[in-house]
């Protein structure tokens, strides 16, 4: 039984979707007289917005009565539609839900001026993008509204409320050749208006509508409007250089299916700038007599104040109509943290402040030098000394014994990072006790590993280094080493025939070939404890040593030579030769 429902709500949907495409005045063409940009179609089982005037770009957005937002673009040339029973996830509840459609019409503005309206978003010329927000404005227009759902049902929004009859009427001013019936039954006889050409001054309460009815009960009220549609309006008259814009108290849609609401029509301009829909909470919005603004408070302490039991909070929405990529951030805070959440970004969060953090985490001064720790840096990073007890502990770590990184640096000598326990601190005077540490010295452009005074492009603490040149020099000093023995040359010539060369590629790069050893495979007396590397050094010493060893062996075989070539000379001389 369910998918023949199913079955006959897509039916209907898509009958809708037809049926408004072939109302009269549906094709794209001029804006209505009422300001509409869209023909609306409300219907059992879903809904249709048909475009009444050109566009590019387009947004709908519905939101239901239980805080849920649904959103949708599409371009130019399509009716966008949405069924509240169909989304994933959703059960659609009973209530009033609001919509609202964006169309753009960037065309209008200059081709150059949009070109260089994107450059000025990285560049921050103002007056570029200045130029372009007031094109786009222009061509940027809005209409929303409102269904309801009842029963589990769409309540079609094709119906209008006509304008009541009345009931209760007094027979005062009817000709008497009339009957009371028959004036209410025939909407064409009507008394005569009644125009006072002077003041009219009512020392009581006032009752305007066709629901008003004899001794009605006033309580409080001193001007009351009863009747099924209820407006003041505002026409002025005014010609010339005068202002003579028309306004509109309106409340609530006449449309089945509307909404209930408060609003000020600008009857001129086809625009409703301000609405109140019913069950606003009580101080939605309050402006106190000191100019404050409170968002569900009464009692605004400052400017603008949000207060809510749920993560007060702010969104920035760019849409896509006039002419730039769709983007959200939201702006929120907590008891666990301030942040900024990139929504379009799959809601990331790459601004965070936690409770509790001290003042000027990070201080940003008129140079534009940020400070960390500190309300006065003076290069354009620098880490405060005030850091110095702090625990900054980072989540990840980095070695198998689960120490932490820690950054150490007075601002003027360099940076240094290093171990120790699970603290990242900042010192006046940089000290470290292990050799595990790094140093960076932006002033010389030399990095130190465990040493504070790098002396060569790279210089580690043993005193090894990168030269200017790049060349990796080894420390050698007689000073740090200790132990020395001779290396034999048996042992020289036991390694070097030990020692098998290979040609190979690295994981990293497959396709560069190398010659060399494999660490595992090498003698003991030039492997490293772990066997997983090579010194060159070691090799080197190897083959100094053979080296040596064959050169004495060359130069008592020149001699060798020499002396037999002398004797050959004195034996040939005897013989005459």
């Amino acid at each position: 039984m369910d998918h023949i429902q199913r079955g006959l709500s897509v039916f209907v949907f898509m009958f809708i979707t037809v049926v408004i495409g072939l109302l009269p005045g549906a094709q794209a063409g001029a804006q209505t007289a009422k300001g509409e940009i869209v023909a609306f179609l409300a219907g059992p089982s879903g809904l249709v917005w048909r475009p009444l005037v050109p566009f590019e770009h387009g947004v709908l957005t519905v939101a239901g009565p239980d805080g849920t937002v649904f959103r949708e673009e599409f371009g130019a040339g399509a009716s966008p539609a949405f069924n509240p029973f169909v989304q994933p996830g959703y059960h659609a509840p009973d209530g009033s839900y609001v919509w609202e459609v964006w169309l753009g019409r960037p065309s209008v503005v200059p081709q150059q001026i949009r070109a260089a309206a994107q450059a000025a978003r990285e560049s921050g010329d103002a007056e570029v993008e200045a130029a372009h927000r007031s094109a786009s404005t222009q061509a940027t227009q809005v209409q929303s509204g409102a269904f309801r759902i009842l029963n589990g049902a769409i309540v079609p929004s094709n119906l209008v409320e006509p304008r009541g009859m009345g009931r209760g009427r007094s027979s005062h001013g009817v000709a008497p050749n009339f009957r009371l019936t028959e004036w209410i039954d025939d909407p064409s006889i009507r008394p005569v208006d009644q125009v006072i050409p002077d003041d009219l001054i009512v020392q009581g309460s006032a009752c305007i509508g066709l629901d008003c009815v004899n001794n009605e009960s006033f309580g409080f009220d001193t001007i009351r409007l009863k009747e099924n549609n209820t407006r003041i309006k505002f026409e002025d008259t005014s010609v010339g250089s005068f202002p003579s814009n028309d306004w509109q108290l309106t409340a609530n849609d006449s449309a089945s299916g509307g909404a209930s609401k408060f609003s000020i029509d600008d009857v001129t301009g086809a625009k409703t700038p301000f609405t109140i829909t019913a069950g606003a909470p009580t101080n939605s919005l309050f402006v106190a007599s000191t100019g404050r603004v409170g968002f569900r408070t009464s009692t605004p302490v400052l400017d603008l104040h949000v207060n809510t039991s749920n993560t007060p909070a702010l969104r920035l929405e760019q849409n896509s109509t006039g002419g730039f990529t769709a983007q959200t951030w939201d702006i929120a805070g907590n008891e666990a943290n301030f942040f900024v959440r990139d929504v379009t970004g799959g809601s990331r969060l790459p601004f965070r402040i936690r409770p509790g953090a001290p003042t000027s985490s990070i201080d940003i001064n008129a140079s534009g030098n940020v400070g960390i720790g500190t309300a006065s840096p003076n290069r354009q990073l620098t880490v405060g000394a005030a850091m110095t007890t702090t625990n900054l502990t980072p989540e990840a770590t980095v070695n198998t014994t689960g120490t932490k990184p820690f950054v150490v640096g007075d601002g003027d000598n360099g940076i240094m990072i290093g171990f120790s326990g699970n603290d990242i601190q900042a010192r006046t005077t940089p000290t470290f006790g292990n050799n595990g540490n790094l140093f960076l010295n932006p002033f010389g452009g030399n990095v130190g590993i465990g040493t504070t005074t790098p002396a060569n492009p790279l210089q580690m603490a043993s005193g090894a280094f990168v030269s200017a040149g790049g060349v990796w020099t080894d420390v050698s000093s007689r000073d740090s080493k200790e132990d020395i023995q001779s290396l034999t040359a048996d042992e020289a010539r036991a390694t070097l025939s030990g020692l098998s060369p290979v040609k190979f590629a690295y994981k990293v790069d497959p396709t560069e070939r190398h010659v060399g050893f494999v660490a595992e495979d090498v003698p003991d007396l030039v492997a490293t404890k772990d066997r997983k590397a090579l010194s060159p050094m070691d090799i080197v010493a190897v083959l100094t040593r053979v080296v040596q060893e064959q050169q004495k062996t060359v130069e008592t075989q020149h001699q060798l030579i020499s002396e037999l070539a002398t004797k050959l000379s004195v034996l040939e001389a005897a013989q005459g030769r």
